[in-house]
Order: structure tokens, then C-alpha cells, then sequence
């Protein structure tokens, strides 16, 4: 994994210096709503598993979220799927969407031709960001995901075409 700058923010390779300020972040009641168990969403960062890669999403020197990918690595189907969570004292500064368009331009140049992203269907703020970067609704995925208190809620499956970033 290498460090990918973009043009506000630097994406570098997560590190267990950084494992404090991540639980901080998923922590945050804003992110946790949609990430879930704050803990448990901390260690999955920093599991290692082939055709997944975690980053911190960094603004001058400061750790401000958290951007993953994960590949499906079989030819016949090969594309590649993205999680990201910035910390809410940064929401509303454009930064998720340099980070996203960062990201989804580093896995196009590593041959995907295709993105996914699956936010929570009433994740609006989400979606919005989702489609200012060209994401593009492919349809819901009903009962997707299970929320902290045990009910289930639906997601939205996006996906983004290589030619499609704006």
C-alpha cells in the first residue's frame, strides 16, 4: 500500500499509531450511527485480509477519517467496493469527496472498472456525496444491515463506471 495524495487530502496506509484517533472517529455518535460498534469497526481496519485496504484520510498533518477498499479479486468479476467515515468536526468541508475521488481514481488506475459503494438507504448526507463524486443508484438492498439496536435497516447499492468520476 502506498500513500495517495489528493488535492486537499493525503490517504496513508493506517498504522496502530493511528488506532486511538480511528476508535475516536467511528466512535463519534454520527458515525457510529451508520458504521456500528465503534470497537469492533476499529479492529476490522486493521484486519489484514487480502483485496482489503484501510487509510487514514489526513488534512494538514491531522487524522480526519477513514477510507477502505476491498477488491474482489476474481477476473470474471473484478471491481472493487469502498467504506469511508470522517470524523464530524470535518463534515461539510468537501473532504470525503477529495477522499473518495482519490481513492476511486487510485483503484481505476489499478485496472477496476468498477466501483460500489453501499451506504444505509436513509443515509442522505452520504448518498449526496456518493453522487457528487458520480456514484450512481443501482437499487436497493432491503433489511442490508443490521443497526445497533438489533433492527434491520435497508442499504443502497451505488456503483461508479471508470469514465464515470466527476
Amino acid at each position: 500500500m502506498t500513500t495517495i495524495h489528493g488535492d486537499r487530502v493525503l490517504l496513508r496506509p493506517i498504522a496502530e499509531t493511528d488506532r486511538a484517533r480511528v476508535r475516536e472517529i467511528l466512535g463519534t455518535p454520527e458515525v457510529a450511527r451508520w458504521w456500528g460498534e465503534p470497537d469492533r469497526e476499529t479492529e476490522g481496519l486493521f484486519a489484514v485480509e487480502e483485496g482489503f485496504a484501510s487509510y487514514v484520510i489526513e488534512l494538514d498533518g491531522v487524522t480526519v477519517g477513514v477510507i477502505q477498499s476491498s477488491e474482489e479479486l476474481d477476473p470474471l468479476y473484478r471491481h472493487a467496493g469502498i467504506d469511508i467515515g470522517v470524523h464530524p468536526d470535518f463534515h461539510g468541508r468537501g473532504l470525503g469527496t477529495d477522499a473518495l475521488r482519490t481513492l476511486a481514481r487510485h483503484l481505476f488506475d489499478q485496472g477496476h472498472h468498477r466501483l460500489t459503494i453501499d451506504p444505509a438507504a436513509a443515509n442522505e448526507a452520504a448518498i449526496r456525496v456518493y453522487t457528487k463524486v458520480g456514484f450512481r443508484p443501482v437499487g436497493v438492498l432491503r433489511d442490508y444491515e443490521r443497526a445497533p439496536d438489533g433492527t434491520w435497516h435497508d442499504g443502497l447499492l451505488m456503483d461508479l463506471l471508470v469514465g464515470e468520476l466527476a
